[in-house]
């Protein structure tokens, strides 16, 4: 089995990891740590392999250099990564000869709902992103959001048509990466949606993907501490352990 720790094991995110990796047969949770554990220490004392971190998007690149340098491997479940840093981290798993995961999102619909998204706009290259969290997301856009954009404009075959940028009211036309216009919600009652609208000559196309409940991470979760042990690079998005 392999062995686990989930740091943020008391967060919404981290309760249902501790559920999941617990009820699967592949898996052994050997700790939970949180705010104010040693969790350096935590990875020595408990042999663990993979580490999978479900804190804050504000800690979530010192928390995957302690896991590398503890030679653990990492699941990041935390966003807001600079493309700097994924570089940073990268070189540093290479170094340790560790394998690892940063996702913006775990789950399997999401990650098909930005394949198909970087599938259309081949053809369809003008494209907006909406994607909506509750108001305890600590960052905007997403990493969902931010993925989806950099897919899209990595496979645009043309340009998209050139739009007004007058604006009435600032921000009314949302954050733009790539090309890509992103608009972030935040609202009770909502845990993680997104739709990419895509617009052609008189037709539109809508790829949408809404999670319910944070139990749809958890498959995506249990799928990567049991790839990433197999590995020795830190990959960026979890499609690269789906195929």
């Amino acid at each position: 089995m392999v062995k686990v720790i989930v740091n943020g094991a008391k967060g919404r995110m981290g309760s249902e990891a501790v559920k999941a990796i617990n009820n699967d047969d592949a898996l052994q949770l050997v700790a939970e740590c949180d705010f104010g554990d040693d969790l350096a220490a935590l990875i020595k004392n408990s042999g663990a392999q993979v580490v999978v971190d479900l804190t804050a998007a504000s800690a979530g690149f010192s928390n995957t250099q302690i896991i590398l340098n503890a030679g653990a491997c990492p699941v990041i479940g935390t966003s807001g990564f600079q493309v700097e840093q994924v570089e940073q981290l990268q070189a540093l798993a290479t170094e340790k000869q560790l394998g690892g995961l940063i996702a913006p999102n775990f789950s399997i619909g999401a990650v098909l709902m930005m394949k198909f998204s970087a599938e259309a706009a081949k053809y369809l290259p003008d494209a907006e992103v909406i994607e909506a969290h509750s108001p305890q997301k600590e960052e905007s856009p997403s990493g969902t959001g931010i993925r989806t954009a950099e897919l899209i404009a990595a496979a645009r075959t043309k340009a998209p048509i050139e739009c007004s940028d007058k604006e009435l009211i600032e921000g009314a036309r949302g954050a733009e990466l790539h090309g890509v216009k992103l608009h972030s919600i935040r609202l009770p009652g909502v845990v993680a949606q997104q739709t990419v609208f895509f617009g052609g000559l008189s037709e539109t196309l809508k790829i949408e993907h809404n999670s319910q409940h944070r139990e749809s991470f958890m498959p995506g979760i249990c799928l990567a501490c049991k790839e990433v042990v197999k590995r020795n690079e830190l990959v960026y998005g979890l499609e690269h352990l789906m195929d």
